[in-house]
């Protein structure tokens, strides 16, 4: 039977790119490899054609001849070679396209390295003081450490790990099926490529122990709430020795009796007495810096009114620079009056009529009254 032309069989024209072959090649063998269609002659078949014309047609060389002498190219000669000695033992050359094509299957080529300690999460709350001034707090962090008396090797003090018997210390074996070779994990050493036969009595050949860590941990002045803070190598030790993994500190900031934080400003609400509000005054607040501020109060203040105190805010994260503190007031009604005080309040308003003291509140009923009289025309 006469064989399928190369460019056929992968469904490319003769002026298809190295690219385009190798992507006509990957959907072809990935839908009639023999792993995805067990028991079924003619799909195993059609890999072997797919397979034979891409390892001709991905090497430059060989193309060439394969363009210009057709298969008769390599049908010259013992053994099957080509022109310039082409060895066409399939079984050896595609260990390398399995292994980029399907390491779902054979799990890639290299061995594995000792797994990476995994990284750690620790949430950490923050008032607001030591967010504005930064602070070097001390945490306990029960984790997993390199175990002392193997120095992580897994193996017993005066002993170590050797290399694996079954794939020599690659951490692969190989399996023949048909007329190519596959490579799959030393199921052995798992891939280690060494075993370890006298395990260490404390971490029983993990190479760590568990453990309560203390670590100091630098707060920044200026951070926020969400803020993440990296700690490189504190978290879990890694297998045998590998890698330890990161630990992440997550800050939430509290909430303040006296404050409200806006990113790098402070909001305080402050009540005033009636009587400051309408005659004018001054107050003095507390800042987020322990220090005291005075606020001069305009005569007539009203509920809401705010005043700025530039650089009383927040520190900056990495700056010298401060926010702003803003005092928002809040006009008091008086309570618990005596007599003699309801009746100064009730000349007040026996004085006061007619002459507008209360712009807002008359304006007000005025807008209600045109209402009310809308409605009955």
């Amino acid at each position: 039977m006469a064989k399928q032309d190369y460019y056929e069989a992968l469904g490319v024209g003769r002026n298809a790119s190295a690219a385009e072959l190798k992507k006509a090649y990957r959907t072809l063998a990935k839908q009639c490899h023999p792993d995805r269609n067990p028991g079924d002659a003619a799909s195993e078949q059609r890999f072997k054609e797919i397979s034979e014309a891409y390892e001709v047609l991905k090497n430059d060389e060989r193309r060439a001849a394969y363009d210009r002498f057709g298969h008769a190219a390599f049908e010259s000669g013992p053994g099957a070679r080509g022109p310039g000695g082409f060895d066409f033992n399939f079984a050896s050359g595609f260990a390398d396209i399995f292994d980029e094509m399907f390491g779902e299957f054979t799990g890639g080529r290299r061995g594995r390295a000792p797994s990476r300690g995994s990284d750690l999460r620790y949430d950490m709350d923050v008032s607001l003081e030591d967010a504005f001034a930064g602070k070097t707090a001390e945490i306990r962090v029960p984790t997993s450490v390199l175990c002392e008396d193997c120095e992580g090797s897994g193996a017993e003090h005066g002993s170590s790990p050797v290399t694996c018997s079954s794939c020599q210390g690659r951490g692969r074996v190989r399996a023949q099926q048909g007329f190519f070779t596959i490579e799959r994990t030393c199921p052995s050493c798992q891939g280690a490529g060494r075993v370890i036969e006298k395990p260490c009595r404390s971490c029983h050949g993990a190479g760590r122990v568990q453990k309560t860590k203390t670590l100091q941990v630098n707060i920044p002045a200026g951070v926020e709430d969400g803020t993440r803070i990296r700690l490189a190598g504190e978290g879990e030790a890694g297998l045998r020795g590998a890698t330890p993994g990161d630990l992440y500190i997550f800050l939430t900031l509290a909430p303040h009796r006296l404050f409200q934080r806006d990113g790098a400003n402070i909001h305080c609400q402050v009540p005033i007495p009636m009587t400051t509000a309408a005659l004018g005054g001054s107050i003095e607040v507390p800042s987020i810096d322990g220090g005291r501020a005075r606020v001069n109060i305009p005569a007539g203040a009203q509920t809401g009114q705010q005043f700025r105190l530039r650089g009383k805010g927040m520190s900056v994260l990495r700056s010298h620079a401060r926010g702003d503190m803003y005092i928002q007031v809040g006009v008091e009604t008086p309570v618990n009056l005596t007599k003699r005080q309801q009746e100064l309040l009730h000349e007040f308003e026996s004085a006061g009529r007619g002459k507008k003291t209360s712009p807002e509140s008359e304006g007000f009923f005025s807008r209600v009254k045109e209402f009310w009289e809308d409605l009955t025309e």
